[in-house]
């Protein structure tokens, strides 16, 4: 677990007077494995997810459930989660398919 990582919705979010703007509350913050996208063998396997240059893992967090309507922020950047799973269906870890947002488009 080598990266501090935010895990954080994109919900709209009401404030005590009633105004609402964009989501980006931080859910959680936890410490994941990250790999990159490189031309080892597991990443030849993964063409379904083409479109992922990012792979987190960490523990799972009681009570929430990572999907794509949200993203991922660590200090390189932020990253949209193109699928999320559950490892050997056991709970305790969640592997995230990410894909890097660039600035500017």
């Amino acid at each position: 677990m080598n990266t501090l990582i935010d895990i954080v919705s994109t919900a709209p979010v009401r404030d005590a007077e009633g105004f609402v703007t964009q989501g980006g509350t931080v859910l959680a913050s936890v410490r994941a494995y990250k790999e990159e996208q490189h031309g080892s063998e597991r990443w030849a396997n993964m063409a379904a997810f083409s479109e992922a240059t990012v792979l987190f893992r960490f523990r799972g967090i009681p009570g929430l459930t990572v999907d794509t309507s949200l993203y991922i922020t660590d200090a390189d950047g932020r990253y949209n989660i193109v699928g999320a799973e559950d490892v050997k269906g056991r709970g305790m870890y969640v592997e995230v398919m990410a894909r890097e947002v660039k600035p500017g488009g």
